[in-house]
């Protein structure tokens, strides 16, 4: 039997390093919100303390199932009372570090899932 590597369209992460990500292959050195779809959107925060709600209610309008969040260098959890325009729109958030987010990222988007990536890119 012979297998065959699985081929998407998704929009991937190709690396990523302190203070940077690579989306198909384009080095990023600032946050970014990124879509299997094909969506990219710059994510106007440097660094963990300068989120806020608003940067969760634009998650919320986004065509997703989940949203990965890479909090930067360590996993750090929001504000719950920040997630309730996801919830109420049943989009499931997942907070780990930004590389592990990446990881994840990957995986879904491979499987064709409807994933978004909001990921803190940290100095």
């Amino acid at each position: 039997m012979k297998f065959e590597p699985d081929q998407s369209d998704a929009q991937t992460i190709t690396g990523y390093g302190p203070g940077w990500i690579a989306v198909n292959a384009e080095r990023l050195t600032h946050s970014v919100v990124i879509g299997a779809n094909g969506a990219r959107f710059d994510w106007e925060c440097e660094r963990f303390e300068d989120l806020s709600e608003a940067h969760f209610s634009r998650l919320a309008e986004l065509d997703a199932e989940v949203v990965i969040f890479g909090s930067g260098e360590k996993g750090r959890f929001v504000s719950p009372r920040w997630l309730g325009p996801l919830m109420k729109r049943h989009i499931g958030l997942e907070t780990m570090d930004t590389h592990a987010a990446c990881r994840t990222y990957n995986i879904l988007a491979g499987e064709g899932r409807k994933v978004f990536a909001a990921l803190l890119v940290t100095h």
